[in-house]
């Protein structure tokens, strides 16, 4: 990766360009952020190639051939293009391992199971390409990707579909020579199918085995004639594989296996029977030298900072950074400051000075303004175990970022004695694929996991994280079942779940209303139950509480909504967790002409409640267990709009703080490399951390030692959006 220069433009189609992964003769590509925050590799070619409308035909059937490839898990699909601009881009989803060239030139030949899991892995990809009617054209290992959960095949610069009329010169090869077919040597375009890429297939996995190419090395004339005329060399290939890449090498397209087959031949039968393709490998299924060159290549990709070149004077000359600082080959800094950012970054730090405690040591250590490079510091890495790809995306993003945002912050201090990566697993809320992500994060001995954002996620792997004694702490997710008393290495910084009922009864009580009806919905199951069990054990000023069922398949919230009003209700709270049925309560209750206090809690607060409600959904009120983000430090705010471009999300200062308490851990165990582990588990309970959005402290069963009024806060739904009105106790 290289920093940007001044000439490269800001963002491209939307998406904000944070580094340079590349540039050669057909045009650049970049590492950029999409306005969701999701990581991408986009490549703009060059004004002169687009300008050639033969070109432009051909860069617009790359990216008709790529969006037709969904069904392979070892594809990269495309995100984003625009073949019509003036400088035609194609984005992809970005994959931050090394290519399969650089760690087998750097490590040597991977073992025998390594090149079975690989090959395995992109005769599937090849599989979905052959599936959809396409060639690859040039399967090499520059454009194989190793990934933790296995190889990505890249680059279909020049695939085409089969039988397409090539769009190069007559006599033109197309390909990698060393790595393409005898056809594509002898430039018969008509002949390239898929046995080409078969070919291709086996001069890689030849060379993964062997580390040495089967048709040598030399001018490429000479490569391309031994290619056509003469036999490889798989002397250094293992025994067991050698049959199988050899017939691949065929010169005959008609005797090479199809990649279907190539991939049953290479199933090892260690593995369990039924294994389905959509699988992912093992997590060690790479050497582990190789494991940590991944694992080090993703967390410096994934830790860079958008830079905020609209904001800089760009003609001014840049300074050379004091010793000891980053430089422009570190990734962590991506240009050197110039006198004006350094005072943009001084005033942003300065309006964090009232936050106090450790929060305000990490926000005012600014990057390009004298923060530590750490060089050579031992790294801790944290685990962050969420699902920022499904329903729960908005806040998993945010938690993400607001972790992310602490990772850097701590990592640019002066007087750090350790530095901290992040590593994440999208556990896709389920307890199969959480269990899988425990195993990953336990096995790489990471020193604390940000733990899941779902209660069956966090059910799941928690067993697993009491078992290796590694610290999960629970940013969002909270459950009666997540016992901290059989969990020991279970640490909840939000308030219980159980007690979010009180912000609600607290307020109803002071504007001294004491007939309250819950419109109990069952089908949000025990967390309906939660709310309203203290409902009917406390009502609200002392008075009294009805509850009226509505049947978990019922939509039907009208004979409920009657039922209260009979009761002389003055105020109506909804149990439920979904918007959708929260606004058919809603709906019912404004159709049923009440007009006082209508309260539920933060799961209904999303945009599906407004948009479906409509006016009904003005004046409701919502008891949250988190902030305001806008709230907790203008300095977070501000950084947190310096990197992604946008304010941050619900649960992003909490997660800052939960970064935050481990580190502070880590500090107190004396932060050398490998001293903590395990023993930081234990060390979060005797903490007290005064974070961005509450002092952290917990009793010796492991709870949360705060007073209620400190961690339960209102919103209140108006004007179409969610108005935080503060913590409940000071509204007055």
């Amino acid at each position: 990766m290289r920093p940007l220069t001044a000439d490269d433009p800001e963002d491209v189609g939307g998406h904000r360009l944070l580094a340079r992964l590349g540039a050669g003769g057909m045009g650049v590509v970049y590492l950029a952020r999409s306005a969701g925050g999701t990581l991408v590799a986009i490549k703009v070619i060059r004004a002169e190639h687009a300008a050639d409308p033969a070109f432009r035909t051909r860069f617009r059937r790359e990216v008709t051939a790529m969006r037709a490839l969904t069904g392979g898990c070892w594809l990269v699909p495309v995100v984003a293009a625009d073949p019509e601009a003036g400088k035609p881009w194609l984005a992809t989803e970005f994959v931050p391992g090394p290519a399969l060239a650089e760690v087998v030139d750097g490590h040597g030949a991977l073992p025998e199971a390594a090149v079975r899991t690989l090959g395995l892995r992109l005769a599937e990809a090849l599989s979905a390409v052959h599936a959809a009617g396409l060639v690859h054209r040039d399967v090499k290992p520059g454009n194989v990707l190793l990934g933790l959960d296995g190889p990505r095949l890249i680059d279909f610069g020049i695939a085409r579909t089969t039988g397409a009329t090539a769009l190069t010169a007559p006599d033109a090869v197309v390909g990698t020579p060393g790595f393409l077919s005898p056809e594509q040597a002898r430039v018969r375009s008509e002949e390239v199918g898929p046995p080409s890429d078969v070919f291709s297939l086996g001069c890689v996995l030849a060379y993964a085995a062997s580390a040495r190419r089967p048709f040598g090395i030399g001018h490429a004339a000479g490569v391309l004639f031994r290619t056509v005329h003469e036999e490889p060399d798989l002397t250094d290939v293992p025994a067991a594989l050698r049959s199988l890449i050899a017939v691949c090498l065929a010169k005959d397209p008609a005797r090479r296996p199809t990649a279907t087959q190539v991939g049953a031949s290479l199933r090892d039968p260690r593995t369990s029977p039924g294994r389905g393709v959509a699988e992912a490998p093992d997590e060690d299924w790479l050497p582990p030298a190789v494991l940590r060159l991944v694992a080090e290549r993703s967390t410096r990709a994934l830790d860079i900072p958008t830079p905020r070149r609209s904001a800089l004077a760009l003609d001014e000359p840049t300074s050379r950074p004091p010793a000891g600082e980053g430089t422009a080959t570190d990734p962590a800094v991506p240009r050197p400051p110039t006198r004006r950012r350094v005072l943009l970054m001084a005033s942003a730090a300065a309006s964090v000075v009232a936050v106090g405690g450790g929060t305000a040591a990490y926000l005012t250590a600014g990057r390009e303004a004298g923060g530590g490079s750490g060089g050579g510091l031992p790294v801790h890495t944290l685990g962050f175990q969420a699902h920022p790809s499904g329903t729960g995306k908005t806040d998993g993003v945010a938690q993400e970022r607001g972790a992310r945002l602490a990772v850097a912050h701590h990592n640019t201090r002066a007087d750090i004695t350790f530095r901290l990566a992040l590593d994440t697993y999208d556990d896709l809320g389920i307890a199969a694929r959480a269990r899988q992500a425990a195993d990953h994060f336990t096995g790489a001995k990471v020193s604390a996991v940000l733990a899941p954002g779902t209660t069956t996620a966090a059910l799941a792997a928690g067993p697993r994280y009491q078992a290796a004694n590694t610290a999960m702490v629970l940013i969002s997710a909270d459950d009666p079942r997540l016992d901290t008393s059989e969990l020991r290495t279970l640490c909840i910084t939000r308030g219980p779940e159980r007690q979010l009922a009180l912000p609600l009864i607290s307020y109803l009580t002071a504007e001294g209303l004491d007939r309250t009806a819950v419109i109990d919905d069952l089908a949000a199951g025990r967390v309906g139950a939660d709310l309203t069990g203290p409902f009917t054990q406390a009502p609200p000023h002392d008075g009294t509480t009805s509850v009226h069922s509505v049947a978990a398949g019922s939509d039907n919230f009208r004979p409920a909504v009657r039922a209260a009003l009979a009761a002389r209700a003055q105020a109506v709270v909804f149990s439920g967790t979904s918007p959708q049925r929260a606004a058919l309560c809603a709906r019912a209750l404004t159709d049923a002409g009440f007009t006082g206090p209508r309260l539920g809690t933060w799961h209904i607060m999303r945009p599906g409640f407004l948009q479906q409600a409509g006016p009904a959904a003005q004046g409701w009120l919502f008891g949250t267990p988190f902030t305001d983000p806008a709230s907790v430090s203008p300095a977070f705010v501000s950084a947190h709009r310096a990197v992604y471009g946008t304010a941050p999300g619900r649960w992003a200062p909490e997660a800052y703080d939960a970064v935050g308490l481990v580190a502070r851990a880590l500090e107190s165990l004396g932060g050398s490399a490998g001293s903590a582990l395990g023993a930081v588990a234990q060390r979060l309970f005797s903490l007290t951390y005064r974070g961005l959005v509450k002092t952290l402290r917990f009793e010796d069963t492991h709870a949360l030692a705060l007073r209620p009024d400190a961690v339960y806060f209102l919103y209140q739904a108006k004007d179409d959006a969610f108005r935080f009105l503060g913590r409940y106790d000071q509204i007055s």
